[in-house]
């Protein structure tokens, strides 16, 4: 699946940066869902209301699968490689950690927890008469992804936070500094807020 999210009127290189930074940001976040879970004072993202579903003891699958329902059709799972998001009006999308370039599906039924890519279904890049429901599901995750951030800093403070990222900071990686995070993901919904549709090449 290759294609490119055009922010409007922006030009290739805006393009470029907007995917960069997006994808730098998400890995972090992914990161610091890690961190959260590893928690020494206990396990975050059950603290904040996601259920938790082991693997199975026969498999050599070793993360759990995290997901929380945020209304009665609406849901959200975190894997370590991509954020899958759930409507059962609009359809579904994945966000893989390492592209930034959501797949859709209107196909809402997972037949197994997602402990593997391979068992998400068949995705694809929105037609034009898909277009609002896959940019609204876009919005409506980073939103969510924004609000999240919101809560821990509230809650535990950025000091919490500035430690979740001293392993991730290797001085390599793209770093969004912790007091920052908050406002880079309310650019990102922003930009894609504004996008327009394109055919995908």
């Amino acid at each position: 699946m290759e294609a490119v999210l055009h922010p409007a009127r922006q030009s290739d290189s805006q393009d470029d940066d907007f995917i960069s930074h997006a994808i730098a940001l998400l890995s972090q976040q992914i990161w610091y869902w890690g961190q959260d879970i590893r928690r020494t004072q206990g396990n975050l993202l059950v603290e904040f209301g996601f259920q938790r579903v082991k693997p199975p003891a026969d498999t050599e699958i070793e993360d759990s699968v995290y997901t929380l329902n945020l209304t009665e059709k609406r849901s959200v799972i975190l894997r370590g490689f991509g954020v899958y998001y759930r409507d059962n009006d609009l359809g579904a999308i994945f966000l893989p950690r390492y592209e930034f370039i959501p797949g859709y599906t209107t196909n809402t039924t997972l037949e197994q927890p997602l402990w593997t890519y391979d068992e998400l279904p068949e995705l694809y890049l929105p037609g034009e008469t898909e277009w609002h429901n896959y940019k609204t599901l876009l919005t409506d995750l980073v939103n969510w992804i924004q609000g999240y951030e919101q809560k821990v800093i509230q809650q535990l403070g950025i000091p919490y936070r500035v430690t979740s990222l001293r392993e991730w900071d290797n001085s390599e990686r793209i770093i969004t500094a912790p007091q920052n995070v908050i406002g880079a993901w309310e650019k990102i919904g922003k930009i894609i807020a504004k996008m327009q549709y394109v055919d995908f090449e």
